[in-house]
C-alpha cells in the first residue's frame, strides 16, 4: 500500500511510470529517488549486512552507504542517489550480493 500523499492543485509529480520493485510490478514517478519510492512502498529496510543487520535510509545524501540496492542486477547501488527511470528494476539486497 502506498503511503505517498495523494496529488492535488497545490503540487504535482513527474511523469509516471511503470517499474519492479523486488518482483512486482509498482507505478512510480519521474523525479524520485529509489529510495523515495522504496519508502512510499513502506520499505525502510533496504538492505542487510553480511551479519544479516537490517539497514536503509541514513543520511539520504550518499554518504554513508547505507541504502544500497540492486538496480537492474548491479548490486550496491545507492538508493538515495539514484532516480527512477521507466522499467527500472530494484530488489532489496542481502550482505553484498542480490537478494534471492
Amino acid at each position: 500500500m502506498s503511503k505517498r500523499l495523494p496529488s492535488n492543485e497545490d503540487f504535482s509529480r513527474g511523469k509516471e511510470v511503470s517499474i519492479k520493485l523486488n518482483g512486482n510490478l509498482k507505478v512510480a514517478y519521474l523525479g524520485e529517488s529509489v529510495a523515495t519510492v522504496l519508502l512510499a512502498e513502506g520499505i525502510t529496510a533496504m538492505r542487510t549486512t553480511i551479519q544479516g543487520q537490517a539497514r536503509g535510509v541514513f543520511c539520504g545524501m550518499g554518504v554513508c552507504f547505507d541504502c544500497l540496492v540492486v538496480v537492474n542486477g548491479l548490486p550496491n547501488t545507492r538508493a538515495c542517489m539514484t532516480w527512477v527511470k521507466e522499467g527500472m528494476d530494484i530488489r532489496t539486497q542481502d550482505g553484498l550480493t542480490p537478494s534471492k
